[in-house]
């Protein structure tokens, strides 16, 4: 006994609501406006979770990943491309959605295993999707209504569930969507069409009816408004196009000492340090421990470079930044040459307003020996030719190519050779 015919042993759903005959009247409705943005939906996830997995391993690198220096702005154009592709997928997505949602009420539900399989990673691939492009949409707006729900784990592992059912669901498609794309596939108001929930109703009549809106219309639409929340926030990464990201959540010239900041000073208790009392400790494998006071860091030679700023929330911006680079510091500690490091952010002493102070989100890092060795890799002290502010980091902080912006470690007063 096959499928179909079980099907004829459980009672049909009530001729009512979207069950009825016609209940989904648009031509827009058929598999050639689904292939076409779907094609536009898998390109743009596909492209979104490359980018993804590059930001999440210069973040979290697994042991056979080691960060590289250069190209210096390659983070700030792969997570600019990143953000841009989630939130252009948004429209597009509901387009998809709207487009296909018809399909969820066809009897039967399905007619194979193999369809069966189909739909069944439609949830996972729906789920899926909709919940990084909006977690990752509250992430760029830094808000995070997840109580203990630990963001960056949960975007990650659900890109890698929502890729894998994208795969089979193209595997599943992918000929109907060579068909679709071959010719027009609109179906016409005369030709022969059955209907599966009364088979009294006359096959030779398509109950579809011609729609105000035309496919050409519904894409325009559709991509249109992609395009539009690209412009409207790509500029906060893109400098051409600042003036137009009046969607962006950040503007890049605003902040101390003209541009933004993640966290302040104030919210770890470092809004003063004294110079007299600091000291950057260095120490680790195979050097005696050394310490270097902040004059001893102004008295070696210093280093300047134009570096970007590129937060993982999407924004970027290039400052020029001069302090004494990595391995010269680490030249001075007498390190081997490449070496791997890890530099942490000093410690507030205890207040009435912070009476338990830390070093914050990410107030340690690690840094690859080919990032440490590249001379661009500074232990920043000015920006822009003025003292580093103290939500930018005073007195050190790093600053080093090709790296996201919460590694960027400030109040740096440890360095710790790997």
């Amino acid at each position: 006994m096959n499928i179909e015919s079980l099907w004829n042993r459980v009672p049909q759903p009530p001729k009512v609501g979207p069950f009825r005959p016609g209940a989904f009247s648009s031509r827009l409705h058929d598999e050639r406006t689904a292939a076409v943005l779907g094609i536009a939906l898998g390109a743009s996830f596909l492209t979104c979770f490359a980018t993804g997995l590059y930001s999440h391993e210069l973040q979290h690198p697994a042991s056979w990943f080691s960060a590289f220096p250069r190209p210096v702005g390659l983070f700030r154009l792969t997570q600019g491309i990143h953000i841009a592709t989630g939130l252009a997928s948004i429209p597009l997505l509901f387009a998809k959605l709207w487009t296909v949602f018809p399909k969820l009420f066809t009897w039967p539900p399905f007619k194979s295993v193999a369809q069966a399989a189909e739909r069944v990673f439609l949830l996972p691939l729906i789920g899926g999707a909709l919940f990084l492009l909006f977690s990752g949409l509250n992430n760029i707006n830094g808000r995070y209504p997840y109580g203990q729900f630990n963001f960056v784990d949960g975007h990650y592992w659900a890109a890698w569930i929502t890729i894998g059912s994208l795969v089979v669901h193209i595997g599943a498609k992918i000929s109907t969507t060579r068909t679709a794309l071959r010719r027009d596939h609109t179906p016409h108001l005369a030709t022969e069409t059955t209907n599966a929930f009364d088979p009294t109703v006359p096959t030779n009549v398509n109950p579809l009816r011609p729609s105000p809106l035309t496919r050409r219309t519904f894409f325009g639409v559709a991509f249109g408004t992609s395009g539009l929340v690209t412009i409207f926030t790509v500029g906060q990464t893109f400098a051409p196009l600042r003036k137009l990201a009046l969607l962006a959540p950040r503007r890049t010239d605003i902040g101390p000492q003209g541009f933004p900041i993640n966290g302040k000073a104030e919210e770890v208790g470092l809004q003063t340090v004294d110079l007299a009392t600091y000291r950057l400790k260095v120490h680790g494998r195979g050097i005696a421990p050394i310490e270097f006071t902040y004059q001893d860091l102004l008295a070696m030679t210093p280093h300047t470079a134009e570096l970007p700023i590129a937060c993982v929330e999407g924004w970027s911006s290039s400052q020029v930044w001069t302090g004494v680079s990595l391995r010269t510091v680490l030249q001075h500690a007498a390190a081997r040459p490449n070496a791997a490091v890890g530099v942490a952010a000093m410690v507030a002493a205890p207040t009435s307003q912070h009476p338990h102070p830390g070093r914050g989100s990410y107030g340690r890092s690690e840094i690859s020996a080919a990032v440490a060795s590249d001379a661009d890799c500074l232990l920043a002290m000015k920006v822009n030719g003025e003292a580093l502010h103290p939500d930018h980091g005073f007195p050190l902080r790093l600053i080093a190519p090709n790296r996201p912006g919460v590694l960027q470690t400030k109040w740096i007063n440890e360095i710790v050779v790997r």
